[in-house]
């Protein structure tokens, strides 16, 4: 039975907005690209477009080979949990386009993963090229073969030449609907174009064992990019179990709070890792970052997408009085990670949105290097969960204390290990 690598994305410039989406079939023993395909499709929300990009490979695929087992890899969280099963599928622009997707092949024949941004360039570059057709005004479709990017990446009637381009650059790359990019000695490079191309397809078929494999983690890869997560020192609010985001009062630590982050920064000093300390722009994280920083002499980065959740109307109040004064709103957000705290605050989806872009940023700015991450519970609870590919509601399901150490590791091929969760030892007198 042959197999497929399907990789789609979609992206919406306002969402909703203008839209569009791109997705490519990988032969998955080979790595060879067999079908693209990219759509402007007006104006849509972003999860739409991933929706759309996910159907156009899985119909390309199915047009392939029908009997064909199929290997889904996104990095759209959303698409592969709710077609993964895991998460419910609420909104209803998404709901027909994920039932024609599970149509297209039988169930027990498409396997979904999630994926880096980065990992995930070709269909992102397609959905890219549709949304400027669209931005132009073209009402833009596009669709290439296997037969037709290789005609145009290596025409059989020209002779190769004994000239070799100075760099990948320098060769011809397809580009969706059959156009090629060229500079540097045109059709005479073809030669050199299949040297290039076979050795793209061999680093694609390496990654695609890598990622598609579970199980223990390849030993070359080198050292991972490795988050030491530590919450901030108690608060004034903190021993009331007060809600207090980033929408709030601000506080900084009390005395308590203070002497808890001197502990941690003896503790961490011990181990003597630490090579880097990026803290949220809230007081009371850049107040604990600079009490640790001071002892491991060390500068802090303050990054805002490590911020809190921002609570709306709750900000100040215990669970109690937001159960007494809002208990629709509340037993509403207990319940769907998309409903927002009243007043306008954030909800969960929308900080684990706000948490992977820091995440990624982070990770691929300190590969290889241990770097403390100074935040709060819902971030630090969301960095676990999306490297457990936990559902939403393990939020409520996690205990965090204040000054309380967490480690998560990431590795090169896209995965990632939690190491260690709510260590409170260096607290203990």
């Amino acid at each position: 039975m042959r197999e497929f690598i399907v990789e789609a994305d979609g992206g919406s410039r306002g969402n909703p907005g203008p839209a569009g989406y791109g997705s490519v079939v990988l032969d998955a023993a080979t790595g060879r690209t067999l079908t693209e395909a990219a759509e402007y499709i007006g104006t849509a929300t972003n999860n739409v477009a991933e929706y759309r990009g996910l159907l156009a490979g899985l119909r390309a695929a199915h047009a392939l080979d029908p009997t064909a087992r199929i290997h889904v890899r996104m990095d759209s969280k959303l698409v592969i949990e709710q077609m993964s099963g895991r998460w419910k599928i609420k909104h209803p622009d998404m709901k027909p386009l994920a039932m024609e997707a599970s149509r297209v092949f039988p169930p027990s024949q498409v396997t979904y993963e999630w994926i880096p941004r980065e990992q995930n360039k070709h269909a992102d570059r397609l959905a890219n090229e549709a949304m400027d057709a669209g931005k132009r005004g073209e009402r833009w479709s596009a669709s290439a073969s296997a037969a037709e990017l290789d005609a145009h990446a290596a025409p059989a009637s020209v002779s190769p030449s004994p000239t070799a381009p100075s760099s990948p650059r320098d060769a011809a790359e397809p580009v969706a609907g059959g156009a090629v990019a060229a500079s540097g000695g045109g059709a005479a490079q073809a030669g050199a174009e299949a040297d290039v191309r076979a050795a793209k397809d061999d680093a694609d078929v390496r990654a695609a064992k890598v990622v598609a494999s579970p199980g223990w983690a390849p030993a070359d890869m080198g050292p991972p990019a490795t988050f030491v997560l530590l919450r901030h020192g108690e608060t004034p609010l903190t021993p009331q179990k007060r809600f207090s985001g980033s929408g709030g009062s601000d506080p900084s630590l009390s005395d308590v709070g203070r002497e808890q982050a001197e502990r941690a920064g003896e503790a961490l000093a011990r181990r003597g890792t630490i090579q880097g300390i990026v803290a949220s722009p809230l007081a009371r994280t850049r107040e604990t970052a600079g009490i640790v920083a001071a002892r491991l002499g060390l500068d802090v980065t303050i990054d805002d997408g490590l911020r809190e959740t921002d609570f709306g109307a709750w900000e100040g109040l215990t669970f109690a009085e937001v159960r007494e004064r809002y208990p629709d709103d509340l037993t509403t957000w207990l319940a769907d990670p998309n409903a927002e705290p009243t007043g306008g605050g954030e909800s969960f989806v929308a900080t684990a949105t706000r948490i992977a872009a820091a995440r990624d940023k982070l990770v691929a700015a300190h590969a290889g290097r241990t770097v403390l991450l100074v935040t709060h519970v819902t971030p630090i609870k969301t960095f676990v969960r999306l490297a457990l590919g936990a559902p939403p509601e393990s939020l409520f399901r996690m205990e965090l204390s204040a000054a309380s150490l967490s480690v998560v590791a990431y590795y090169a091929d896209g995965n990632a290990s939690v190491r260690l969760l709510n260590d409170t030892s260096h607290l203990r007198h």
